[in-house]
């Protein structure tokens, strides 16, 4: 893992994209946003304990749950409307630090590469992490699952 100093309010960037991904990655950003958000389907949740949850992370929450993984934030932002309640741009989780979320960290950059955003804050003692990729926000939530579920049978 990359620490920084913790005093430091920044955020440090863990994973490993190329310029080229960037500038498209932007590109992406500005063409979504003149694009039109047509409403398909109502935001479906899930309550996970005592906290509502977006339905598509229920399988990736619950795993880490399982695994002693604490996440702070989620959201998995699968709505095409352009809403604070019901869209998020990136599907994203926040992981507490901890020994096991430094190796699920560890595993799903190995794993989703390019496909994974992850930035780490000092301050707060925790993760980010959200698709890199503009519009695939299920399949982030999808493959969050594989890799917690990956880890749980590393772990068992």
């Amino acid at each position: 893992m990359i620490y920084t100093d913790p005093s430091d309010h920044g955020e440090t960037i863990l994973s490993q994209h190329t310029d080229r991904r960037w500038k498209k990655r932007y590109a992406e950003l500005a063409e979504w946003t003149e694009r039109p958000k047509v409403r398909r389907r109502a935001k479906q949740v899930a309550w996970l304990g005592q906290v509502e949850i977006d339905v598509e992370l229920l399988g990736a929450l619950t795993q880490f749950k399982r695994l002693g993984i604490a996440t702070e934030y989620s959201c998995a932002g699968v709505s095409v409307l352009d809403e604070p309640e019901d869209h998020s741009l990136y599907a994203y989780i926040t992981f507490i630090a901890s020994p096991m979320a430094d190796r699920f960290v560890q595993a799903a950059m190995a794993y989703l590469k390019h496909r994974l955003l992850v930035t780490f804050e000092p301050a707060r003692g925790r993760y980010d992490c959200s698709s890199f990729l503009i519009a695939h926000n299920r399949s982030f939530c999808i493959l969050m699952e594989k890799c917690a579920r990956d880890l749980a049978d590393r772990k068992g």
